[in-house]
């Protein structure tokens, strides 16, 4: 009878033993878990817009796939607005400078 409950007093103390010694090595291991989330690389150039752009510009502009990237309808719905604004802005330019040719002063806005 002592030696079965030395058995079982001797199985305990392994299977504890054995579990912190597991517990210990997946802790080590989790902490490089996160080593495959890192920024992916880019597959395409670097987002640029030219310092005048324009709504064809913006027509062309594609942004990078990523784990942890923007929503694309928000990012499409941005840029669809950027667009109308630029091409108003285009529209309202052209015609202000037609109404000055028109009114006679052909100087040029830009000096």
């Amino acid at each position: 009878m002592v030696a079965v409950s030395f058995f079982l007093v001797f199985l305990a103390i392994a299977v504890v033993g054995a579990v912190l010694f597991l517990g210990t090595g997946m802790a080590r291991s989790s902490r490089n878990a996160g080593a495959g989330l890192d920024e992916p690389v880019p597959n395409l150039p670097p987002v640029l817009l030219p310092a005048g752009a324009k709504a064809s510009d913006v027509d062309r502009v594609r942004f990078a796939l990523g784990l942890r990237g923007y929503r694309m309808d928000q990012v499409d719905e941005v840029l669809d607005e950027l667009r109308d604004q630029l091409t108003a802005q285009e529209t309202e330019i052209e015609r202000l400078k037609r109404a000055l040719e028109a009114a006679g002063n052909p100087e040029d806005p830009k000096a």
